[in-house]
């Protein structure tokens, strides 16, 4: 199966080659790299295009945002599965997309999940937090549970059949995504029990107590938009479930 593993960047220019590294060093080989740049004012495309390592397609103009990227480099996937790579963040090791493909084989699934660690923004090897994300169960949605959506691989026909990425949401559409994929219509999920992706510290939702909050209401949207309906407790428990990442 072919892998495409799509990269959204904007001023970029000191967290690229990591990821881009991170990407060429598997060893898995069947993987169409995508970067969609939103028109960046530093170096970052100039990086991209003069690193050997980088071996795929970049695309730079004008989006609206992060998402709007995101949903651009699905248009533009030839891969039977893809995957969401930021900007900062890497891969964990050089066997991750190999043993992602196995899983989708062997379990015949329709996504797969793993674990991912929050690493120093300057020292990449010092662990701040570590997700353990845990086997899936439907129910545990309305517990404040979500996958880490750097680790969340699919189908490309997922998005054809249930939507791509809702813009209007500045935050939360990876999570009202993988709310609608796998709480509304419950497509097959396999866990992969291992670390997939490690994520520098400092994440938009996360800045401030006033992101927070924002990221919060836009959950909210996220249940709302679907036509679902949470437990009273479930959007309060879903920051509070951060707090076991910081002691594991």
């Amino acid at each position: 199966m072919k892998v495409s593993i799509i990269t959204a960047t904007y001023n970029s220019a000191n967290t690229i080659i990591d990821t881009i590294n991170s990407v060429h060093n598997q060893t898995y080989s069947d993987i169409q790299h995508l970067i969609i740049d939103g028109l960046s004012t530093d170096d970052t495309v100039q990086i991209i295009r003069t690193t050997p390592t980088f071996k795929g397609d970049i695309y730079c103009e004008k989006d609206k945002g992060i998402y709007d990227a995101m949903n651009k480099g699905i248009a533009l996937a030839k891969g039977d599965i893809i995957g969401i790579l930021n900007s900062d963040d890497f891969y964990a090791d050089e066997t991750v997309i190999e043993d992602v493909v196995k899983v989708f084989e062997e379990t015949n699934c329709d996504a797969v999940y793993g674990n991912l660690v929050y690493v120093d923004s300057v020292d990449t090897k010092i662990i701040k937090r570590t997700w353990i994300s845990g086997s899936y169960k439907r129910e545990n949605f309305l517990k404040g549970w979500m996958p880490p959506h750097p680790t969340f691989f699919v189908r490309k026909d997922l998005y054809a059949k249930y939507g791509n990425f809702n813009i209007s949401l500045s935050s939360a559409a990876d999570y009202e995504l993988m709310l609608r994929f796998l709480y509304k219509y419950n497509v097959k999920l396999a866990y992969l029990q291992k670390t997939l992706v490690q994520m520098r510290v400092g994440g938009k939702s996360n800045v401030s107590i006033n992101n927070r909050i924002i990221a919060n209401l836009e959950d909210r949207k996220a249940w709302k938009m679907n036509g679902l309906k949470p437990n009273w407790y479930t959007l309060y428990l879903k920051p509070l479930r951060k707090l076991s990442q910081f002691f594991t």
